[in-house]
């Protein structure tokens, strides 16, 4: 049962709220669960019977796919104030495809237990439309993914996810290490830091440990 003060989430999260009745409210509240995720915990695995339905209260998840080479192919990222259906056929018997999850870094979420939340949705209706929308919403995120891998070139990838992290954080500044930015555009380490070097050579960003300053929104944006 979460505290009295996370209620506001509840609701500013689950937008079928209002729909509820006073009883499912008593229940939502009932049953729901804080949890915390510790900094690269893996929260769901292909295969693994997942737990339910989550809204994240903080922190970041990443959901991605597995390559037959080994290669992750981040397909979107979930942060504060998002819900993270963990295994879409979890809740939606008619969809087979599933991911797996990590937190990102040190990540707290209100879960739903599945059994919990299956019952809620077989009574309610809007509890149905919020599932297919927020599975229509992911999908899309997915089919967005795969495009810019399929059919842009590597530094338009790079430039993409550089210009949204901008637009998200609202800094030019970021924290964010070769390596997680190639998991992030599904490439390899060695094009994100030669595309890195020929970004920075070319006064577009700036490249210290750990961190990415983007000096130049103009060129930047002149590669999307």
């Amino acid at each position: 049962m979460v505290d009295n003060d996370k209620l506001a989430v509840l609701e500013a999260g689950f937008s079928f709220w209002g729909n509820l009745t006073e009883q499912e409210k008593k229940e939502v509240e009932e049953n729901a669960v804080e949890v915390r995720f510790r900094r690269g915990e893996s929260i769901h695995r292909a295969g693994e019977d997942c737990a339910g339905m989550m809204l994240v209260t903080s922190g970041q998840l990443r959901t991605y796919i597995l390559s037959e080479d080994g290669r992750e192919v981040t397909l979107y990222r979930l942060w504060k104030g998002d819900v993270c259906v963990l295994s879409a056929s979890c809740v939606l018997s008619e969809v087979a495809f599933d991911v797996l999850i990590e937190a990102v870094g040190d990540t707290e979420v209100i879960l739903l237990p599945l059994a919990f939340f299956r019952r809620l949705k077989e009574k309610n209706v809007y509890v149905e439309l919020f599932t297919y929308r927020l599975a229509t919403e992911r999908f899309s995120d997915v089919m967005w993914s795969l495009q810019q891998i399929l059919f842009m070139r590597a530094d338009q990838r790079l430039a993409a996810f550089l210009w949204d992290e901008m637009t998200r954080t609202g800094t030019e500044e970021m924290s964010y290490t070769h390596d997680q930015i190639a998991r992030y555009m599904g490439s390899a380490r060695e094009v994100v830091s030669r595309l890195l070097k020929y970004f920075s050579q070319e006064g577009i960003v700036k490249v210290s440990r750990g961190k990415i300053t983007v000096l130049d929104r103009a060129k930047l944006k002149g590669f999307l």
